[in-house]
């Protein structure tokens, strides 16, 4: 089975490091970026599943970054984060297509479940585009005799 891949995306570097180490701890890889654009970067070469996004960002903050993972790489899944409550940011990042949303200080173990529930959730959108493929490109044999007869 295939392990799951981490980005954390946040300004904060303290935050990063930390956070980084108590994930690896648990036996995932994880990539970091300190903003929108470096993520967006560094997805491009990385097959990452799961992405922890903080809101707030300068420049371009974590629900202009969501709309973008989402329009380039839709199967990434991406969790909100913030350390400023706010309803409105909560529900743009949700209808934009975020998995979902932590409060910051968030506890490993939490950001871990809900990580571990996003790439389950990401496991099953792609068996279920793998099937559709194979189902594309098989044919009955009712199919194949009559390409026969002709």
């Amino acid at each position: 089975m295939e392990k799951m891949r981490i980005m954390l995306v946040d300004d904060e570097e303290r935050y990063l490091k930390t956070t980084k180490k108590l994930i690896e701890k648990k036996g995932f890889e994880v990539l970091t970026a300190q903003s929108g654009k470096e993520a967006l970067e560094k997805l491009k070469p990385q097959n990452i599943h799961v992405v922890i996004l903080d809101v707030k960002m300068p420049e371009m903050d974590g629900n202009q970054t969501l709309k973008a993972i989402k329009t380039l790489y839709p199967l990434v899944e991406v969790i909100m984060l913030t350390g400023h409550a706010s309803l409105d940011s909560a529900i743009n990042g949700l209808k934009s297509g975020a998995n979902d949303y932590l409060m910051k200080p968030a506890d490993i173990d939490e950001i871990m479940e809900k990580a571990e529930k996003a790439f389950e959730k990401r496991q099953r959108l792609e068996d279920k585009i793998r099937i559709a493929q194979t189902k594309k490109y098989m044919r009955s044999p009712r199919e194949i005799l009559k390409d026969d007869d002709e």
